[in-house]
């Protein structure tokens, strides 16, 4: 069968369209060449083959500085670890791999002037409290047909089988699969991938050389703010801090950070 009589032309079509969309935004544009592999979960969090770390402890302090007023103001900078949603490969690192590692067009917002005694409580305060909201709400993201959250638990309960295949030979690293058949039937043997688990939160390393009362900026993802409010608030007293201190940190969306990191420190 010829390409001609297997493609449909209406199939055609959604792939020409495809490739004007991704001339119209530019996706083969080069930031510039990522030195290795980085991997939400199957490499630990925090590592160097981490992409959340690559993220929040690398990327983020260099991408949200850039032209910023407050860049020599020590800072700490948090956001939630669903912000990623792919890993990073070594080799070339295109607008389109920015956008498929980090599609969100989130903001970054900032309260200055916060000890760092207390703002070193907020990333643990939000990975506290944060487990059993998530599991209730990846309950009502599968009733509606979401199941991103499924997928990962199968992807852990296969890294933890990893065990029992480490001594296998002759099979390659990839997902495993087994059905309902007697025998093999149509399973696929692999020696399963790793995995990770991860934080709810992640916040970038803390600035060098500051004491437990040196006023920080506090940078965080727009979508926290009041989550972020209520901890300040619950963690000290002597100031009642509102949405009235919180102001734009930098005009660089979330969906940037890793391309403006690229360009600045892999060419």
């Amino acid at each position: 069968m010829s390409n001609l009589t297997f493609d449909t032309l209406y199939g055609r079509s959604i792939t020409y369209g495809l490739q004007e969309l991704a001339v119209d935004f530019d996706l083969a544009y080069l930031y510039g060449t990522a030195p290795q592999d980085y991997t939400i979960n199957q490499n630990p969090y925090p590592s160097n083959g981490n992409v959340l770390t690559l993220f929040i402890a690398e990327a983020a302090p260099v991408a949200l500085t850039i032209n910023n007023t407050r860049a020599g103001i020590p800072n700490i900078i948090i956001t939630n670890s669903g912000e990623l949603r792919f890993n990073v490969f070594k080799g070339p690192f295109t607008k389109n791999d920015q956008l498929t590692a980090a599609p969100f067009t989130d903001s970054f917002f900032y309260i200055p002037n916060v000890t760092a005694s207390v703002a070193n409580q907020v990333l643990p305060a939000l990975n506290y409290g944060g487990s059993a909201k998530r599991s209730e709400l990846e309950r009502e993201l599968w009733g509606r047909g979401h199941v991103e959250s499924r997928y990962r638990s199968w992807l852990e309960d296969m890294g933890r089988r990893q065990i029992q295949t480490m001594n296998a030979t002759n099979l390659t690293l990839g997902y495993v699969t087994t059905d309902g058949c007697p025998g093999a039937g149509d399973d696929t043997l692999h020696v399963p991938l790793p995995y990770y688990s991860v934080p709810n939160y992640i916040g970038s390393n803390p600035p060098p050389n500051v004491t437990s009362d040196t006023p920080l900026d506090l940078v965080f993802v727009n979508f926290i703010e009041s989550t972020v409010l209520r901890i300040l608030n619950s963690v000290q007293s002597a100031t009642n801090y509102t949405s009235a201190d919180v102001s734009l940190y930098t005009p660089t969306l979330a969906d940037a950070v890793l391309g403006l990191y690229a360009q600045a420190m892999w060419n």
